[in-house]
């Protein structure tokens, strides 16, 4: 959907991106692990990042900010994996 509304809506000047973050710790975590919330399952999960932690508030803004910035004022059709390297 990105890709396609990036096609469609260039010729507007409009740019579209997405976010794709891993896992941060919030009130969902429980739900998106599929299983209860405790020291064990966390472990079992942060051993799939290799940066070795959940995202942050601050982390996804960070991402948003850029993707919404002048700096990626070239940047269309993207989705900015922000998984501390989860999906390499």
């Amino acid at each position: 959907m990105t890709r396609s509304l990036a096609v469609e809506l260039a010729p507007e000047g409009i740019r579209v991106n997405g976010v794709a973050p891993v896992m941060g710790e919030t009130a969902l975590l429980e739900t998106f692990m599929g299983q209860p919330d405790t020291p064990e399952n966390r472990k079992r999960f942060l051993a799939t990042i290799p940066l070795g932690r959940f995202s942050t508030a601050d982390d996804i803004a960070g991402a948003a900010l850029y993707l919404a910035s002048d700096d990626a004022a070239l940047v269309t059709g993207a989705i900015l994996e922000v998984d501390g390297g989860r999906t390499i």
